[in-house]
């Protein structure tokens, strides 16, 4: 069986360019830029932070932080064709500083999941949670950059600050893990 996880459209090189444009345009001043960075991007900003924090209100907060924090830094962008990285940088950074801040964990509740997730040929929300729950925190990280926001496996170890290898054996693990979940719950059905 086939599980499609989605919450928008990968960004592709068009949208790369927009939220170049957009940037450039908000370091010279025009507020009106920021919105269409805000709807390219609130999605994977949302599900990162929410994958590292495992509260949807703190992921708002970040939420808020990353765009405050693109917003005044603007004019000290520098282009290098991937302002996604870059957000997904500015939003993990913000995370990190928070669990610092905090110093908890927590597991996330299944309404939070319920809003990240959308899942095709499953029963429910709430089921496709409990897989995403059986993986670890850098498991998940990976797989929603990767698979959910689009991100290549290089892309995805610049975020995450680890060597390239380590992230493709932790996403060959998550994988693995969710198919033997997914090849458990059939065989209850």
């Amino acid at each position: 069986m086939l599980i499609f996880i989605s919450m928008a459209e990968p960004v592709t090189g068009d949208d790369n360019a927009m939220l170049e444009a957009c940037i450039a345009k908000l370091a010279e001043g025009d507020v009106s830029a920021m919105e269409p960075i805000y709807d390219a991007t609130r999605a994977s900003v949302y599900a990162y932070a929410l994958s590292m924090l495992k509260s949807s209100f703190d992921a708002e907060d970040v939420m808020h932080d990353c765009y405050m924090k693109i917003f005044s830094s603007a004019k000290g962008y520098a282009p290098r064709g991937k302002p996604l990285a870059y957000i997904m940088t500015v939003t993990r950074n913000l995370c990190l500083d928070r669990l610092k801040e905090s110093g908890r964990t927590a597991n996330i509740p299944d309404e939070d999941w319920e809003k990240l997730l959308r899942v095709e040929d499953v029963p429910s929300n709430l089921e496709a949670a409990g897989w995403m729950k059986i993986l670890n925190d850098e498991e998940r990280q990976i797989v929603l950059l990767h698979a959910v926001g689009g991100f290549k496996h290089r892309e995805t170890a610049q975020i995450m600050e680890m060597p390239l290898a380590t992230v493709l054996s932790r996403y060959s693990r998550a994988l693995k893990k969710l198919k033997k979940h997914i090849a458990e719950r059939e065989g209850e059905i």
